[in-house]
């Protein structure tokens, strides 16, 4: 039987996922993994031990469950934008820096912006140059690491990594190329190569493919170490966002994916290319297509912390916040606890929780939590109507979609309904139809995760959060000062 094979390299977890030719899926693999956080503000993977380890794994595993499968094409994904400095033959000199989770290169972001000035950045790039962007963490290694610097000659993702082991290739796609502010020119599809070579001498940039595209086939060395075929086609890989949207139809302007995960991610399609300072203005995975991306540094995180914290299960926790009215019985919070990304652009952000009284417990804290990351996706679509592009319909996605209660809240907090989909697989399965897309199985108007519920928001709801998100939004401004004095402070 013919299969695709989709796999994904997320922060917590690698997942893959077998399906048919036609998107039916024969089986599922979840391996989790951690981040390693060796300083504050700092955020690391492993590329051999997580992303090539944690691929292998799923792959065998999913090749043991449906035996006698022929996978005829692979597509990858992975967390991103990455910076993983490599030689020229591909091996790893450093752990991964990952995404805008890691804020170390904020004195090389400053750099950068007084040389090519914040205004012509927006302009060629897409996006302002902060955390989240790729070209100042290589230039952090050059200017921190010169003894990792002087051995690199290329650089990767997690994406292109699991690419180049699996074929050889040196490539990464126009997406993730687009998160390497300032290394690419959004406006023709190309490096930039002055500002490269002034920021990551030396480096010898990746060719540019589409994520629809083939990168090339898997070596007789990969299939030994993979059990998959030699000769099997390989896209280029994406970022995992991308690649989830691409599975739940999300193609048309207007439209939001919602990712409920550890951070909370809103990747918005454009009717043409836009640009804002408190967003990122991206490629799609498709030429000709633009997105905004937002996110939130920490969601999902908290509900993890909450639950270590006080001893109880997810499941425990939000059945005991059910029984919390709407508002907390009078609880605030800010769910800045790594920082946070769009639309502030503020590393040094804390989390603040207000009006704290000694009959709350640990399911008012629990319900404040999801309440504050509503308030938070409504800040950040705001700023999306803001910038020109107004919000068709919402497509909810992710494990924290499961149970219920926290997208109910959103949909309270924000106003709108949202849809949900049949399966909460994540980017694997996005990743798949890519495989499909690229061998000429699946065509671009393809949708394999139709939906199959639609979260309506509580009108007697609206009242209360128009109220709290303006104190939210309040509250911010009226604490930065204090937050940024303590975040400072030596740890």
């Amino acid at each position: 039987m013919d299969t695709l094979l989709g796999i994904d390299i997320g922060t917590s977890g690698a997942k893959g996922v077998l399906t048919t030719v036609d998107g039916d899926i024969l089986a599922l693999v979840r391996h989790p993994h951690g981040v390693s956080r060796p300083q504050p503000g700092w955020a690391e993977q492993d590329a051999e031990a997580v992303w090539w380890d944690g691929f292998r794994a799923v792959a065998a595993e999913l090749l043991r469950e449906v035996p006698g499968s022929r996978v005829v094409s692979v597509a990858v994904s992975g967390l991103g934008p990455c910076v993983l400095p490599v030689t020229a033959d591909g091996v790893p000199l450093r752990p991964a820096i990952l995404y805008g989770v890691d804020t170390r290169a904020g004195r090389e972001i400053a750099e950068i912006v007084r040389r090519y000035g914040s205004d012509e950045i927006l302009r060629r790039c897409g996006s302002p140059l902060t955390s989240q962007a790729a070209g100042p963490k290589l230039a952090w290694v050059r200017g921190h690491e010169p003894e990792v610097w002087h051995r690199t000659r290329r650089f990767l993702m997690a994406g292109s990594f699991l690419v180049h082991r699996l074929t050889g290739e040196y490539v990464l796609d126009h997406h993730s190329a687009s998160q390497c502010t300032p290394l690419y020119d959004t406006l023709d599809h190309s490096w930039i190569s002055a500002w490269a070579e002034e920021i990551a001498p030396g480096i010898e940039l990746p060719r540019l493919l589409w994520p629809t595209e083939i990168a090339g086939f898997i070596t007789t060395r990969a299939a030994a170490e993979t059990g998959l075929p030699a000769g099997t086609p390989v896209t280029p890989g994406t970022i995992d966002a991308w690649a989830e949207s691409v599975s739940v139809g999300v193609r048309e302007p207007g439209d939001v994916m919602v990712m409920y995960a550890s951070t909370m991610f809103l990747l918005q399609m454009l009717s043409r290319r836009r640009t804002s300072p408190h967003l990122w203005g991206t490629v799609g995975v498709e030429p000709g297509t633009y997105n905004f991306g937002a996110g939130m540094a920490t969601s999902g995180a908290i509900t993890d912390w909450l639950s270590e914290l006080t001893g109880t299960g997810h499941a425990t926790l939000i059945e005991e916040a059910r029984g919390v009215p709407r508002g907390a019985e009078g609880l605030l919070m800010l769910p800045y606890f790594a920082g946070e990304r769009t639309p502030l652009f503020d590393p040094d952000a804390r989390g603040t929780l207000i009006g704290l009284t000694l009959r709350h417990g640990r399911a008012h804290l629990y319900r404040a939590t999801l309440e504050a990351t509503g308030y938070g996706l409504r800040h950040n679509l705001e700023t999306m109507r803001a910038a020109g592009e107004r919000e068709r319909r919402l497509v909810a996605v992710g494990g924290g979609t499961r149970g219920g209660l926290w997208p109910q809240i959103v949909s309270d907090v924000a106003g709108l309904p949202q849809l949900l989909p049949r399966h909460t697989i994540g980017a694997a399965y996005g990743d798949a139809l890519l495989a499909a897309r690229a061998v000429g199985i699946a065509s671009p108007e393809t949708v394999w995760n139709t939906y199959e519920e639609q979260i309506t928001p509580d009108p007697d709801a609206a009242e209360l959060h128009e109220e709290n998100y303006r104190l939210y939004r309040r509250l911010h401004e009226a604490t930065a000062d204090i937050a940024h004095t303590l975040a400072r402070r030596p740890c």
